[in-house]
């Protein structure tokens, strides 16, 4: 890598009050498994983010504060770099969270007892968000194959009879699915087709491998029915700032969503936020590469232990994200019988697959955002508890 491009530094997080390391005994029931769950990473933030923070914080005052009109120039550079796609500034509706923004827009273009589709296995908070707002959760689940998971167009368009919203995941979590030009403008023209508002999160978008990431509202004809949710904060590690946005082309669904957004009493943003936003934007573009590049030899060194010593289980494609979704059906346990395997036997506190709804049985989410030293680690422990398996069999 280039010596000139600034790497990303590994921290321990333990003592930090850290959900993913701190948490441990208060999610899991244990202190001792490694922490290998939640989606944020083991890496310090680019140092542009830490001195603009630390810029910020010298001044005393932490007051109610604005969205400055460098916040929004960086958004818009950032999507022009990096995907290609020219957005307004009056598109922009800035947030405190993209799950805060699928529960606004679940309120905002629904009404009660409306149907919303959800492709699971899917992030759980699309599915509390559409019960806890009592809509009707219609499922459109993803396809298992060789390859990864792919889309049942035939269902999607059965569904989308019954639906006024998609909530889409692009890309997809947990099946890491970097969704083709192709998937998305069959989407796209069964949403058309049936008059579907889709609500596009695309948190994951900047962490794509060999792959083109395609904004949703970016396709033909899209912009007066869609909307896309980002944040900086998976990118740059930065998700207790409580930033993020929504890119609104159409005016009416704009209107819309912010009158949801003021109904809820939601205001100004996070003064550190807003300070790192536009710092990440502008110039952690290099430190990104870098952590791709370490997350894409972590991704192939797991991938390559597992096919070797843990034969049964087996890790999907990565397309996107630094999650691996593991096929775990051929040991044949049921999901709570799994969920003892990792944690109990083999120590390792991973997302079970059954809490990304049904169609997550029998399968384990895997964060590989961490240290080399602990993935070895880590997998040293299954390949353990793994022969204690197979030897009982």
């Amino acid at each position: 890598m280039n010596s000139e491009i600034e790497q990303p530094v590994f921290v321990d997080r333990r003592g930090t009050d850290s959900s993913k390391w701190d948490a441990m005994q208060k999610r899991f029931g244990v202190s001792d498994a490694l922490p290998l769950w939640v989606a944020d990473a083991d890496f310090a933030a680019p140092r542009s983010v830490q001195a603009a923070i630390r810029k910020r914080a010298e001044h005393p005052v932490y007051g109610y504060t604005e969205y400055s009109d460098r916040f929004y120039d960086a958004i818009i550079g950032w999507y022009r770099r990096r995907f290609g796609w020219a957005i307004e500034r009056e598109w922009i509706v800035p947030e405190h969270g993209v799950v805060l923004s699928l529960n606004l827009a679940i309120q905002a273009y629904t009404k009660p007892g409306d149907g919303v589709i959800v492709q699971t296995p899917i992030y759980p908070p699309f599915l509390s968000a559409v019960r806890r707002n009592d809509r009707r959760l219609l499922e459109n689940r993803l396809i298992v194959e060789e390859d990864g998971c792919v889309i049942d167009f035939d269902d999607l368009e059965s569904k989308a009879a019954e639906a006024k919203l998609l909530l889409l995941c692009s890309p997809h979590n947990p099946s890491t699915r970097c969704w083709s030009e192709g998937e998305l403008l069959r989407i796209a023209e069964i949403a058309a087709r049936h008059d579907l508002i889709v609500v596009s999160d695309e948190i994951h978008s900047d962490l794509v491998y060999g792959r083109r990431h395609l904004p949703f509202s970016a396709l033909p004809d899209m912009k007066d029915r869609s909307l896309v949710l980002h944040a900086p904060s998976k990118t740059f590690n930065i998700a207790g700032l409580n930033t993020s946005y929504a890119i609104i082309p159409n005016d009416s669904l704009r209107r819309r969503y912010i009158a949801a957004h003021e109904r809820a009493g939601l205001d100004n943003g996070n003064v550190f936020g807003i300070a790192a936003l536009p710092a990440a934007y502008e110039e952690g573009e290099g430190w990104l590469e870098a952590m791709l590049e370490i997350f894409d030899g972590h991704i192939a060194y797991v991938r390559e232990f597992m096919a070797e010593q843990t034969p049964k289980i087996r890790p999907l494609p990565v397309e996107a994200t630094y999650l691996v979704w593991l096929d775990c059906r051929e040991m044949g346990l049921d999901d709570e019988a799994l969920q003892r395997f990792f944690l109990e036997d083999a120590g390792l506190a991973l997302n079970p697959g059954v809490g990304f709804g049904e169609a997550g049985s029998g399968f384990m989410r895997l964060n590989i955002g961490t240290s080399r030293e602990i993935l070895e680690q880590a997998m040293a422990r299954l390949k353990t508890a793994y022969r204690r398996w197979e030897g009982s069999q």
